[in-house]
């Protein structure tokens, strides 16, 4: 029995292997193993943005409605150009660049797969310049090239197929009905904490690439540490690192510092050009003009005069 109990998990092991494509993540490099296609996930995405934008209210504020659509803008350029660089031109097309300030008292900003994002007001009184803005857009943007929602999905499906095999695996081996939920019940449980520090990775991974967005955008990453800080002291109510599914301010302000050397080297400041006008002498010619006299010559008509 034990023998046919490792050929079912073995012939699911591999089944799970076999489906879905193996992406790499830009910056980081790492593997992934997606069992959802862009498409599925982008139609998604997109009418969850369209219904989420029906009910929300744009900000009234010009200026800072601007300054999310340059910033974000300035950021999806630098990220098509990395992509168009580095051989991964075939995900361009993946992006419908959106940038929307929202009403909403919430120092928050998220993003959907295909760049959709938005971002709340509440977020501006933290962030204070556009450089921390760009922190913010870069690490959002991140989630989205790098195909986290895509990746959590796969993951939810891989779990769930192990759960109906474990159900399945339980009734062969003879046990009871209530067995199998218990086991249904601690694995679920066990999922759950697993997709927690799985979600976690996946912050990491956002923060590190964002900051290399951010750098190649040219907005001076070191601003991080201390828009960071200043995340920091805004959140009254701090969750566990345990039991949550972003890391600790504090940890995410050193995995920060650790990455900083990297990011400068992609960060180029943005000059200001000072264009200086000299004054142009111009120097008419004149133009002469030679006029052609016409010398009409009048022609005498001799009327002869014929005589009967």
């Amino acid at each position: 029995m034990k023998s046919f109990k490792y050929i079912i998990m073995s012939m699911v092991a591999a089944v799970l292997v076999s489906c879905g494509t193996t992406n790499t993540v830009p910056i980081t490099g790492r593997k992934q193993s997606l069992m959802v296609s862009d498409g599925e996930v982008l139609s998604l995405s997109t009418q969850q943005y369209q219904e989420f934008m029906k009910t929300a209210k744009l900000s009234t504020n010009q200026t800072n409605t601007a300054m999310v659509k340059r910033v974000g803008q300035n950021l999806a350029s630098a990220v098509v150009n990395y992509l168009n660089a580095n051989g991964m031109s075939n995900d361009v097309q993946n992006y419908k660049w959106t940038f929307n300030l929202v009403q909403n008292n919430q120092a928050n900003a998220w993003c959907m797969p295909g760049g959709l994002i938005c971002v709340y007001e509440g977020l501006l009184p933290i962030t204070q310049n556009e450089a921390s803005l760009a922190i913010v857009l870069g690490h959002e943007i991140a989630h989205a090239v790098a195909r986290h929602s895509a990746e959590q999905m796969s993951t939810q499906m891989k779990q769930q197929y192990g759960m109906q095999v474990g159900a399945a695996l339980a009734g062969v081996l003879g046990m009871g009905q209530n067995t199998q939920s218990i086991i249904q019940a601690i694995a679920a449980q066990g999922f759950n904490f697993k997709n927690l520090k799985y979600s976690r990775d996946h912050e990491n991974e956002a923060d590190h690439m964002g900051l290399i967005f951010a750098a190649m955008a040219g907005y001076d990453p070191q601003v991080a540490t201390t828009f960071w800080q200043r995340m920091a002291a805004s959140n009254q109510n701090q969750t566990a690192e345990f039991l949550s599914d972003h890391p600790s301010d504090a940890t995410r302000i050193k995995n920060i510092q650790g990455w900083m050397p990297e990011a400068l080297k992609y960060y180029k400041p943005k000059t200001t050009t000072t264009t200086t006008t000299r004054a142009a002498t111009t120097t008419k010619k004149a133009a002469t003009t030679t006029k052609k006299t016409t010398t009409t010559k009048k022609s005498t008509t001799t009327k002869k005069t014929t005589k009967k």
